[in-house]
């Protein structure tokens, strides 16, 4: 017999006769509506938990974990304002079905079991998954990823008093709003729960305005692995800069009583606060896990017998607002509403084609406020010195500075962060001057956590900013790419386009850099961006492209919601000269505030017959092989992609029109580079031979061999000579 079977009996049979399991006396602020409203959510979530696992067994319904045992998170949704932004532990039916009740219009049950049966109305991820979350309740969808809305969670918290002194255009969150953030006692060990509490830590120890609770829900197990006792609280309960709470989760009263205090506090002064809950698990992790396979059977009961529903039921009666009958009357009308609708949810009609799936991947542009670009006066004012050297050629990083202070200047919603960018200007300069522009509210120096630092731009995005977060080097990004790959870029999918986070990521990265860090400062790997959905990733080669390019970045993250990786290739930041010493011939001028290079836009130098498409480091390595290439009579045409992903296709193919032979050049490795994707897309699209310059799947290694395994010009000039050479 299905163990949700045998609690809904045994709770039908206690609450009949009368006999509950023994707890506190009810007590504190909690009054009698609000309790019985509680009450009402508790039994609604245990309800559409016991009919989706129904539904999963008849077929009619997906994977699914279930809330069971986890119900007094419908009293920590009572204690909070439904304007509070929640990013909820999977667990946390309950809190969504009291929030649910919060806000006029709504209507949880059926809701909930139309995600439950993945049909295309499913008003939160259009049957794309089984997630909570609602755009009218305030939470944002959140899958089973352990513990990667943390960091989000402290970026949102972050954004609510920076937006009170900047407010962006498309700011949601009142100043006096609080963060919510909720997670399970095994999540709470996951290393990015550890590195977002730290920050939240970190951030108040140095008294800077962070209004957000943390609530751990202590159930006492992961899947199979068993908490050890009293782990949370010698883990939580004395870190600087957070305020510790704990309150008994079986018991509505207390839990509201305490929740409301924690609420307070964090409303109130500002400063992050942990709220453990003890809690217990019923059914086992999921839908299809036995739990019966590895806990004693005496395990299970136990729990079962402290149903946080006969708790409720207990309080509810000893405090006089309900009796035992009307509280049985309340669940089994409730049990009745969630079979009678579940009925009508799994003949809603489903996804069936590639297309309704990945309706959703890019997000819907938005409206925004036309803007004229900085005035002169503002513009003087902010590049100082610097505007007499905007008439001479300069080199990428001055370039890009410009870049961003225009953009700064015009969008007063961007706003920078990460490792360095602030006082010292970034490892390579390239954010020099800004913090003296634009100030520390807008040039945020974050603790050494890339974790962090893209859950800082990730939940500012969810207020209206557009931040620019930087990694300082590519290699570094692997700590913290699901941020990207879980958090940011499936956001508008699993909510339909309705939570976005628009952000443009800058990141130092790729090859060439002489003698300098080995593999961990030069990361020639573009793979783990590019087979992310509906990312754009962006890759300049010298610094008027990249200014014009980091302005359509920004427009896309703020017109269009996108998340934009722009990826800067270190060994081009200071680059001056080309074929000779002092030729100054990769310097540029800074192009006007007003042009832009927009994506899917190629550059081509020369009409040569031999095209050699490449980016990046490429392309500069390129350009030189052709004027050797020209000494032997190989004319060539130089295709500079600029974009990485989505791969400008059609742009490639008009600059090859003419073309007699197509060369290839990867700076990346041969295995996950570009080059497969550009192959495969030449191979399918054109008739012309090809071939491929890569990198060798090799790690970089530092000192003279530092450039050893990636393409030179001598060796795009060879393998150029040997394709225009065959027949």
């Amino acid at each position: 017999m299905d163990r949700a079977d045998i609690v809904h009996d045994a709770f039908v049979k206690h609450v009949s006769s009368g006999v509950f399991p023994a707890g506190d006396a009810p007590s504190g602020p909690l009054t009698g509506p609000e309790a019985v409203a509680i009450f009402r959510a508790q039994c609604l979530s245990r309800n559409l938990d016991r009919r989706s696992r129904k539904m999963q067994a008849a077929g009619q319904g997906f994977y699914t974990i279930g809330s069971s045992g986890h119900e007094g998170m419908a009293a920590v949704a009572s204690a909070l304002r439904p304007d509070d932004m929640a990013f909820l532990h999977y667990r946390d039916g309950a809190f969504q079905t009291r929030r649910s009740a919060m806000v006029a219009g709504t209507t949880p049950t059926w809701d909930m079991l139309l995600s439950f049966s993945t049909a295309k109305s499913d008003p939160i991820s259009g049957g794309r998954h089984k997630v909570l979350g609602s755009k009218s309740l305030n939470i944002p969808p959140q899958t089973s990823t352990i513990a990667s809305h943390l960091p989000k969670a402290v970026g949102a918290a972050y954004s609510i008093p920076l937006a009170k002194r900047h407010a962006p255009e498309h700011k949601l969150l009142a100043d006096d709003s609080i963060v919510m953030c909720s997670f399970g006692d095994a999540s709470a060990n996951h290393s990015t729960a550890q590195g977002a509490i730290n920050a939240a830590c970190w951030t108040s120890f140095q008294s800077i305005p962070l209004p957000l609770l943390f609530v751990c829900e202590d159930n006492g197990i992961g899947i199979s692995t068993r908490t050890p006792k009293g782990w949370i609280n010698e883990n939580f309960a004395n870190k600087p800069g957070l305020k510790y709470f704990n309150a008994n989760g079986l018991d509505l009263f207390e839990t509201y009583r305490v929740a409301q205090e924690a609420a307070a506090y964090v409303r109130d002064r500002k400063k992050p606060a942990f709220l453990h809950l003890s809690l217990v698990r019923l059914y086992g992790h999921a839908g299809a896990d036995l739990q019966q396979t590895y806990l004693a059977k005496s395990v299970f009961e136990a729990w079962e017998q402290n149903d946080p529903l006969l708790h409720s039921a207990r309080l509810l009666v000893e405090a006089g607002h309900l009796t035992a009958q009307e509280a049985l009357t309340i669940y089994t009308e409730i049990d009745e509403q969630c079979t009678r609708v579940a009925e009508e949810a799994i003949k809603q009609p489903r996804l069936q084609t590639a297309a309704e799936v990945m309706a959703s991947i890019i997000p819907p542009k938005r409206a925004c406020k036309p803007t004229n670009g900085p005035t002169p006066a503002a513009r003087e004012a902010a590049f100082d010195a610097d505007i007499k050297q905007m008439d001479s050629p300069q080199p990428m990083s001055r370039l890009i500075n410009w870049a961003l202070t225009d953009l700064m200047l015009e969008h007063a919603e961007i706003v920078m962060m990460g490792e360095d960018v602030g006082r010292k200007g970034g490892v390579y300069g390239v954010t020099q001057k800004l913090c003296d522009r634009f100030g520390q509210d807008r040039m945020i120096d974050t603790l050494l956590d890339e974790q962090s630092i893209l859950g800082l731009a990730i939940g500012m995005a969810h207020n209206g900013f557009i931040p620019m977060p930087e990694i300082q080097f590519l290699a570094y990004l692997h700590n913290a790419e699901d941020q990207i790959r879980g958090e940011a870029a499936t956001l508008p999918f699993f909510s339909n386009g309705q939570f976005t986070n628009p952000m443009v990521l800058r990141i130092a990265g790729l090859g060439y850099q002489k003698g300098f860090g080995g593999h961990f400062h030069n990361d020639n790997s573009l793979a783990v961006l590019r087979d992310i959905p509906g990312l754009i990733v962006a890759c300049p080669s010298d610094g008027a492209e990249a200014a014009m390019m980091l302005r359509e970045s920004v427009r896309l993250a703020r017109e269009e919601q996108r998340v934009v990786v722009f990826v800067e290739p270190i060994a081009l930041y200071h680059m001056r000269d080309l074929h000779e010493d002092k030729d100054s011939a990769w310097m540029r001028h800074y192009p006007s505030p007003d042009k832009r290079i927009g994506l899917g836009e190629v550059g081509t130098t020369g009409d040569g017959p031999l095209a050699i498409v490449t980016y990046g480091n490429g392309h500069y390595l390129s350009q030189q092989a052709a004027k050797t290439l020209a000494k032997q009579g190989i004319e060539t045409r130089i295709i500079d992609i600029r974009w990485i992903a989505p791969l400008p296709k059609q742009g490639i193919l008009d600059a090859l029109a003419g073309a007699e032979k197509v060369l290839v050049v990867d700076e990346c490795r041969g295995t996950g580079g570009q080059s497969e994707a550009l192959l495969s897309m030449l191979v399918e699209s054109c008739e012309l031979p090809v071939a491929r310059l890569a990198a060798e799947d090799s790690f970089i290694a530092t000192g003279p061999a530092y450039a050893a395994t990636m393409p030179s010009c001598d060796s795009i000039v060879a393998a150029a000579t040997k394709l225009w050479s065959k027949g």
